[in-house]
């Protein structure tokens, strides 16, 4: 199964919708470019509901802290929500729930950005 990718406007806040797969190839090209267009339209507060992700490889990962540094340099922030319990272990493995503000639910991580 592929990712797929759907964006929506919630209080000045983009939330991608992501589902599926975030590996090499297509997904994370398809990801990085979206984030890479955001951050030119100027929209600056971005958060990735992560819900329907069952699986991140190392690339995904890479995509994630590159849109994450790339949104840091514009003053920007990257947020990530609803992570399942294998990502979020992924992320405490790999020590990025350090870098990552995470949060469980959608409106308490929109109401972050304020």
């Amino acid at each position: 199964m592929s990712m797929k990718a759907n964006s929506r406007q919630v209080n000045g806040v983009t939330v991608i919708d992501l589902s599926g797969r975030i590996i090499l190839g297509e997904p994370t090209s398809t990801l990085r470019e979206m984030l890479r267009d955001m951050v030119v339209r100027g929209e600056k507060k971005i958060l990735l509901n992560l819900a329907d992700v069952n699986y991140i490889d190392s690339s995904g990962l890479g995509t994630l802290v590159s849109g994450y540094t790339t949104l840091a340099s514009q003053q920007g922030q990257l947020k990530l929500v609803n992570l399942t319990k294998r990502v979020h272990d992924l992320l405490q493995l790999t020590k990025l729930l350090t870098v990552f503000e995470v949060y469980d639910n959608e409106a308490t991580a929109v109401k972050s950005f304020q």
